[in-house]
């Protein structure tokens, strides 16, 4: 951000302790940007704890079965374990269809 920041420092004992800005600064500040992709830490550490690929760790996290992924993409329960499990093989086409069914963006199931 290069504009001038109107911010207001609160000092405890002497020292910085709080700065105060203007809301539309901070509502500016605290939105992700365009180019930013969001996963949550239960996510990352499904993936890291249990080893799961980027797609297992979302969907357990969004508390679905293989079955019921499947379901809402019209394909069978072990396409959806082949797919968990050899994560590096999918098409973007793929992945867009697994992202709709999860009802999330592309970008967050992309390593």
């Amino acid at each position: 951000m290069s504009e001038h920041t109107d911010v207001q420092i609160i000092k405890q004992n002497g020292k910085p302790m709080f700065a105060v800005v203007p809301y539309d600064q901070w509502i500016e500040l605290t939105q992700p940007a365009d180019e930013d992709v969001y996963i949550p830490h239960e996510v990352v550490k499904y993936q890291v704890k249990e080893n799961l690929s980027l797609m297992a760790a979302w969907r357990k996290y969004l508390k679905l079965s293989q079955t019921e992924l499947a379901n809402r993409m019209g394909i069978s329960q072990s396409a959806i374990a082949q797919m968990e499990s050899s994560p590096e093989t999918l098409q973007k086409k793929t992945l867009a269809k697994v992202a709709k069914a999860m009802q999330i963006q592309i970008e967050q199931l992309e390593d």
